[in-house]
């Protein structure tokens, strides 16, 4: 177990061991890349998806396994119960889960688009009820939301997940203020391109692409700073940060020269609830 950051000449023991974290949608993609990164570095982790199976792969016979589909509310209320109950309470809960297909808004499929909102906006709100209300009454926590650099501004063939990951990075950015006078932490992660079993299947140039591993130990990496934004890799991060300063006449000739292609929209769930 390590027991130590990663930058380079750190000798000090990692500001993540022995926190007692729930990690949500690790069954693959960067959520089992972090379980395992976070454990590396002495945190105490529960891990939770939909299936038993491929979560006790990641977990290796060392990580609590609790089974739960986010969009189920009963399923979350009792995931989180056991989750507490293994570690014997939760300091952190990160939001991993989540979904992705890309979307052809002059063919609008209701159906895909709701897939979208009752997993990653549904069953985030599944988990946040379902931790919240403890972490308020004891006055501390911190909450890790995974959105994406998809939500800063809308692209052709992410009218979905592009909607949901802009709505969570707002979520995120609301409960960071509501709750910081109880004593709550909130932290949001916004990666570029990572390299999942979900991305394998993209046809598209997904530029600045890094491993899950590479991703994970840059979120980890944040936390130990005690970042409320982390933003990855940086080329993308710098990219996306200055779309988001482009009046919106500008942004949509920009973005509508792609219109004509495949969609080039950050994704790297990996599939994991």
């Amino acid at each position: 177990m390590r027991t130590a950051g990663t930058d380079a000449g750190r000798t000090s023991p990692s500001r993540l061991a022995g926190q007692r974290i729930w990690l949500v949608g690790a069954s693959s993609g960067i959520g089992a890349a972090l379980a395992r990164e976070l454990h590396r570095r002495g945190a105490r982790v529960a891990i939770t998806a939909r299936t038993v199976e491929r979560l006790a792969l990641v977990a290796g016979g060392e990580l609590p396994v609790v089974a739960a589909d986010v969009t189920d509310r009963a399923a979350v209320t009792a995931g989180a119960l056991a989750a507490e109950q293994a570690l014997s309470g939760l300091d952190m809960v990160i939001w991993c889960a989540g979904y992705w297909q890309q979307f052809d808004s002059s063919h609008w499929d209701q159906d895909a688009f709701a897939r979208h909102v009752e997993i990653n906006l549904l069953g985030l709100n599944n988990v946040l009820a379902a931790v919240v209300p403890a972490m308020v009454a004891g006055g501390s926590g911190q909450i890790v939301g995974v959105a994406s650099v998809a939500g800063y501004r809308g692209l052709p063939g992410s009218e979905a997940y592009g909607a949901t990951k802009a709505a969570q990075i707002n979520l995120l950015e609301s409960l960071r203020t509501s709750l910081s006078r109880h004593g709550i932490r909130v932290t949001t992660v916004c990666p570029g391109f990572v390299r999942t079993p979900m991305t394998s299947a993209n046809t598209f140039p997904m530029p600045f692409i890094v491993e899950a591993e590479e991703a994970a130990r840059s979120i980890a990496d944040g936390l130990e700073r005690g970042r409320m934004e982390i933003v990855f890799p940086l080329r993308m991060a710098v990219l996306m940060k200055l779309a988001r300063l482009l009046p919106v006449r500008v942004w949509a000739a920009l973005a509508s020269r792609g219109s004509a292609r495949s969609s080039r929209v950050p994704d790297h769930r990996g599939g994991t609830r």
